[in-house]
């Protein structure tokens, strides 16, 4: 059930006579930790023939939104002197177009790719654009916009018609969804096998759901959450849950998940790890039977300590996912425009957008699952 939050529930520093819905362009930016504004920022041209100017209606918070609001950024720290636009999960309405557009045009509903490539250097011309070195990425400081605004500015190859089946709010969810479809098809996940997804936040349950779309003949959700999974099992027909013990070690703890899924012999063929605490991973490992596949998707610490001799005795394959590569916005569309996956049950909360920190907030907090920002109304 989707819930409508009021302002009056966030703590939060805010700049009241920025707060004019008549400005062409308001903008949200973040400015230091626990510190926002809203501004008029000019209005996006058209630049290259290319270039789409969309109207935002919903922007996604996830918990690098969350992490930026608590600590001002990662490694590039956002600043009064420099704030950054948030946001980078969107959906619109296409306002404009460049002279050589053909994909879309003026008034179509669509999903943005927030990630803009070079298309020129190495990773690019083999087809791994996400690991491009001059990727542009919406709301990375010092100068990378997001797409809190009124308008933002994205090439034609990055904008994506969303099918008549979608509305604008779920269409906010393909950004995490080709998360999950890169972690998939990176496993190489097959009909039949049996594979465990640690953690049910966003991206581990979708990648849940991607992992049944594809065939898994066993689908395992891990957490520490009961809640979580509870949901889980009800966005996941057919999943399996388990709670880790969190005094036992994760060696025990893959033991128990075995014999609990009558999976002793073989363990699972492919995990999809998806929180990034090195205790998750490290139980992955040791229930991975032989010859299965690791993928690490969720992002933690920026150093993990692996059981590498238990891997090598298995010769385990471990893989790692970076946000999503060439058609991974497709089939995560085709995913939604099919029925394979629903996302609607994931949205938890919707904020007007001068109530961004609620959302932000509400993240922080761990409270729902996806919570929305409504883009400015007129």
């Amino acid at each position: 059930m989707t819930e409508n939050v009021s302002s009056q529930s966030a703590n939060y520093r805010c700049y009241p006579n920025q707060l004019n819905h008549t400005q062409a362009n308001l903008s949200c930016l973040l400015c230091g930790p626990g510190k926002v504004r809203f501004e008029d920022r000019p209005i996006p041209s058209i630049e290259d023939p290319h270039d789409i100017l969309v109207r935002i209606s919903y922007v996604g918070v996830c918990g690098s939104d969350a992490h930026f609001w608590t600590h001002g950024g990662v490694i590039r720290m956002v600043s009064e002197e420099e704030p950054l636009v948030m946001g980078h999960e969107a959906s619109g309405i296409v306002h404009s177009v460049g002279p050589s557009v053909t994909k879309v045009t003026p008034g179509d509903r669509v999903a943005i790719e927030p990630g803009f490539p070079c298309r020129r250097c190495k990773q690019c011309k083999a087809g791994k654009y996400n690991l491009c070195p001059s990727m542009e990425f919406a709301a990375d400081p010092p100068r990378a916009h997001g797409t809190l605004a009124r308008f933002f500015r994205a090439p034609e190859d990055f904008v994506y018609k969303v099918p008549d089946s979608v509305g604008l709010q779920e269409a906010v969810l393909v950004e995490p969804l080709a998360v999950a479809v890169h972690g998939a098809r990176i496993a190489k996940i097959t009909p039949g096998q049996n594979v465990l997804v640690q953690g049910s936040g966003t991206i581990g349950l979708l990648a849940a759901a991607v992992a049944k779309s594809f065939g898994a003949k066993g689908v395992f959700v891990a957490d520490i959450n009961p809640v979580k999974l509870d949901f889980a099992k009800e966005f996941v027909k057919e999943c399996i849950t388990f709670i880790p013990d969190t005094k036992s070690t994760p060696q025990e703890e893959a033991i128990q998940f075995k014999k609990d899924m009558n999976l002793e012999e073989e363990g699972v063929d492919v995990v999809l790890e998806c929180t990034g605490v090195e205790s998750s991973a490290r139980t992955g490992i040791f229930a991975s039977g032989a010859g299965a596949t690791f993928v690490q998707i969720g992002l933690g610490r920026p150093d993990l300590s692996l059981p590498i001799l238990a891997m090598c005795e298995k010769e385990i394959v471990l893989k790692t996912a970076w946000r999503y590569s060439p058609g991974d916005y497709e089939i995560a569309l085709e995913l939604l425009a099919s029925g394979r996956i629903s996302v609607s049950s994931l949205i938890s909360s919707i904020v007007p957008f001068t109530d961004a920190a609620v959302a932000w907030e509400r993240t922080k907090r761990g409270e729902g699952i996806k919570n929305l920002i409504e883009g400015v109304r007129d």
